[in-house]
Order: C-alpha cells, then sequence, then structure tokens
C-alpha cells in the first residue's frame, strides 16, 4: 500500500496556533516522517483492523495510522490540542476523535470493539500507568506498541536481565520487542533523554490464573517495596515477620532468602503464592 507523505509541519503549527508545547501534558511532537512511518509498519496493522491511538497531539502520528487501518480512535486529553488535531486529520474518514483522560475510560469501549490495537507516543510520567490500564482491562488489546523512555523499554525487555514491577506486569500479559530507539532530537522540543519504540504482543489469556493475579501483585510489591533487601528480609518486613520465618518459607520452594527481587521470574513468584495466599492480608500497604 503507498503511504502519502505526511504534510504536517509541526513548527508552522505550533506558530499558527500560538502553542506552547505542555510540559505538564508531556508533550514531546515527533515530527521525523521515517521514524513514524517505522512505527506504524512496526504495529503491523491490517487494513480491517481498529487502532486506538492515546495523545495523538497534532496528529504526526495519525497521518500514518489512518492510511493503514479501518479505523483510529484518538484519545487527546488536551481540548486545544484537539481543536488543532481536528483540522490536521479532516481528510480522513476513518479518524474518530475523543476529548479525554484514557486512564479513566475503556479502551474497548473507545474503539468500538474488543478487538483491537494500541498505538501511541506517550508521555514518560504515565507509562506505567498506562500499562496498568491497558493490559489490566477486561478487554485487553491484542497488540500495544508504545513510544517509551528508552531505559524504560529495555527494563522492560530485560535487557540488563533484572526484572522491576513494571517488567514483570508485562511479561504477565504478553511478549515485549524492543523494536528501535529514537534519538531525542527526533521529537519538538527534544526530551533529555532518548526514547524507544516497544511492542508488546498480548496473550490470550495471562501467564497466571486469574485467582493468582491479586495475591500475585501484592506478593511483587511486597518483594520489590525494599529493592536493596534481600527477598528474606523485604518480605518479612513487608509482612512484619521475622526474617528467619520468611527464610523458611522461601527454602521450601528453593529459592535462596539471599536473593533479590529483581532476579525472580514470573515462575518463581507463582511458586510462592500459595505459600504467601494465606498471609497476604497480613502484607503492609504503605
Amino acid at each position: 500500500m503507498a503511504i502519502n507523505p505526511n504534510p504536517i509541519n509541526v513548527n508552522q503549527l505550533l506558530r499558527d496556533h500560538n502553542i506552547r508545547p505542555n510540559k505538564e501534558y508531556g508533550q514531546n511532537f515527533l515530527e521525523d516522517s521515517e521514524i513514524l512511518s517505522s512505527i506504524a509498519d512496526a504495529a503491523a496493522i491490517m487494513p480491517f483492523e481498529t487502532v486506538v491511538e492515546i495523545g495523538p497531539g497534532l496528529g504526526t502520528l495519525t497521518w500514518h495510522l489512518a492510511q493503514r487501518a479501518a479505523s483510529v480512535h484518538c484519545v487527546e486529553l488536551d481540548p486545544g490540542m484537539l481543536r488543532i488535531l481536528k483540522k490536521t486529520t479532516s481528510t480522513f474518514g476513518n479518524v474518530h476523535l475523543t476529548q479525554g483522560d484514557i486512564l479513566k475510560l475503556d479502551p474497548a469501549v473507545v474503539a468500538g470493539t474488543t478487538d483491537y490495537v494500541v498505538v501511541a507516543n506517550v508521555p514518560y510520567y504515565i507509562t506505567s500507568a498506562i500499562f496498568r490500564h491497558l493490559l489490566g482491562s477486561k478487554h485487553r488489546p491484542k497488540r500495544v506498541i508504545l513510544t517509551i523512555q528508552k531505559e524504560v523499554a529495555e527494563r522492560i525487555c530485560l535487557i540488563n536481565e533484572e526484572h522491576s514491577l513494571l517488567s514483570l506486569s508485562v511479561h504477565l500479559y504478553g511478549r515485549p520487542s524492543y523494536i528501535q530507539t529514537i534519538p531525542a532530537e527526533a521529537f519538538n522540543p527534544a526530551p533529555k533523554v532518548d526514547s524507544a519504540v516497544l511492542k508488546v504482543d498480548v496473550y490470550p489469556q495471562p501467564q497466571l490464573p486469574v485467582d493468582e493475579i491479586e495475591p500475585f501483585f501484592r506478593l511483587i510489591k511486597a518483594g520489590f517495596s525494599q529493592k536493596r533487601k534481600t527477598l528474606r528480609n523485604s518480605l518479612s518486613a513487608a509482612m512484619h515477620k521475622k526474617p528467619a520465618e520468611v527464610g523458611d518459607l522461601l527454602l521450601v520452594q528453593q529459592i535462596d532468602p539471599n536473593r533479590r527481587a529483581e532476579t525472580l521470574s514470573i515462575e518463581e513468584w507463582q511458586r510462592l503464592i500459595p505459600l504467601f495466599r494465606d498471609q497476604a492480608g497480613n502484607f503492609s500497604q504503605e
């Protein structure tokens, strides 16, 4: 399919509308047409698919998505930006705009279908919240393609071979892939760090049974509550138990109590769930 060149000039639009990017909304506009096209390509959108785009801004990525998808449903928080978006996407009959906060909306309702893909360049500060919201939804997207901070993408893909709360959450629901690095200068204004395109192919079902998901999250939050400490100590502090007691519980599942939370896999955390399930009410919420 031939893709028409993107006519959106970010600098010109900002000048014409006397707009300065809003730091509160994390507005950094990606304007490199080749990179925008490569992001849309990474989403592997079929002509019959529905896309939800979060924070489309001026519509630079929307332009590429609209030429590939059956429909693109954009959710934009900034009402001023939405007025410009209406103009930049006016030539597309398959682009639908919603003003609102995606974290307060059901993405499947926005899409009008339970069979949808999410593509977005999201503000760094809401990356974790976006993943929690999308992957924790009743009707999860089948693919998620996000442009996020490079360091966060590397952690999620375990490039440093250590888990975080976020990486465990993502791996529970899908298979992440590091697609490409995007230099800071590709944005207007340029952020202080480089970005990366992360793709998550969402599993039909999470890696854990439904009844184990809530205790799993309580357990890993306890384990990471004092990240620099050993599992024996971090879990004992969260559960208000003696380290020796917690150490014995860990040894039952052949997990060294001196390991740290970031070294455990989902499978190892799962082995601990039955041992700690009865203690779930004792976990500290701090």
